[in-house]
Order: structure tokens, then sequence, then C-alpha cells
């Protein structure tokens, strides 16, 4: 059944709940130095596309976008996640016929770890040379709390284009698309229309997070 799915998001939710009171040794080891972001937030989650500021904004190439897509895709938090994906999806028997014991978690581990490697591809790397938008999440910074939760929840349909204007980000919305569309090849259980728009959902869900994590990172550690 497609919804235990959903399940994602609440794991994607709890990770932030879990990470949002760091203790003060974590938090010194992961802060970033003063001109540079952390490759990882909280040393698990990749961070390779956030920028601090939209000020003196210079747009990425091509060999740039596709850098920080695989960097994103080959960080070992990425490998980390997609284990804790995979046992969550076994555990609610999301796929009957990947199977059970260590045969089915191997299934469920490469299913797994291709949509964040596919996905991460396809939001990052190719849409946005194809649409010639910016992959980067630019953190606000200031403001109310909030202010700044619906800017960051809003950076999944809006973004900016290599020319600094702002534009419907058609790279996050069609990317993963791709990606659905391509799950379909290998989760033989939930597809058709009604399913791939679920999991479409669930996955803008779990970027949602992904951008507030992003947004309010810096204070958490503070």
């Amino acid at each position: 059944m497609t919804v235990v799915r959903w399940h994602r998001l609440l794991i994607a939710g709890l990770l932030f709940a879990a990470i949002a009171r760091p203790s003060a040794s974590s938090a010194q080891d992961a802060a970033p130095s003063p001109d540079q972001e952390p490759h990882r937030i909280f040393g698990l989650i990749p961070n390779y596309r956030t920028s601090p500021t939209l000020q003196d904004y210079h747009p990425l190439g091509a060999k740039e976008k596709v850098k920080m897509a695989f960097e994103d895709s080959l960080d070992r938090g990425t490998f980390a996640l997609a284990a804790v994906f995979a046992a969550e999806a076994q555990l609610t028997t999301a796929e009957p016929s990947f199977g059970t014991g260590v045969a089915g978690y191997s299934r469920y581990y490469a299913a797994s770890l291709t949509d964040f490697v596919v996905g991460d591809l396809m939001t990052e790397a190719v849409y946005p040379v194809l649409l010639r938008q910016d992959p980067r999440y630019f953190r606000r910074g200031t403001g109310s709390v909030w202010l700044r939760l619906g800017y960051a929840m809003g950076q999944i349909a809006l973004t900016h284009g290599d020319s600094g204007s702002t534009q419907f980000n058609a790279s996050e919305i069609a990317g993963n698309a791709t990606a659905v569309a391509i799950g379909n090849a290998y989760y033989r259980d939930n597809r058709g229309l009604s399913n791939s728009v679920t999991k479409l959902g669930i996955q803008l869900g779990v970027d949602a997070v992904a951008n507030i994590l992003k947004e309010f990172s810096p204070d958490l550690e503070r």
C-alpha cells in the first residue's frame, strides 16, 4: 500500500526533531568555518548546495552543478540515510516482492539508494542545466521564525534562474517527477498514476524538511 510511504516524511520530521537539540560538543564539531558551509548538517545530512546569502550572486556553470549533484549523491550521509529509509520500508513491507531477511533488505537498500542518487542528479544537475536554474538553497537567515519557515518551504516552488531572477522551481518538480517515473521500473508493487503522485508529494515534503534544516541549522548549532 502506498500509504506506508508517508512514513518517510515522518522519518524526516523525526530526524529533524532528534537533531534539533545537539549537544555542545557535536555543535562545536559541526560548526563551519566563517567562509564556507559545512558539507553535512549535524554530521549526517549532505549539505553541498546551501548558500548563506543571495548577496553578490554568481551563477553556477554546468560543470559546477554536476559536481554538486555527485557530491550530494555520493556523500556518506546519503548512504546512511538510504539505510534508514530501507529499514523503514522493510519493516512496513512497502514492497512485498522484495522479500524478507538479508536478501530482502539488500533490495530495499538498493532501491532507496537509487532513489536518492537519481533524485539528486535530476534536481541538481540534469534539469538545472537544461532549464538554466540554480539548484542551490539560499538561506534567508533573518526575520521571525515563521517568516523563515515559510521561506524555506516556499523554495520548493520558487528558485533562482542563472540570471538571478526568481522563477518557478521547475527543476525541483520535474526532477523529482522524473525520479519517481524511473522508480516505477523497480517498485513493481506500487506503480500507477495515483501511487506516483503520492510518491512525488512525499518527496517534495522530504525536500521541504531538508530546506528547513538548511535554513535553521546554524541557529540550532549555536
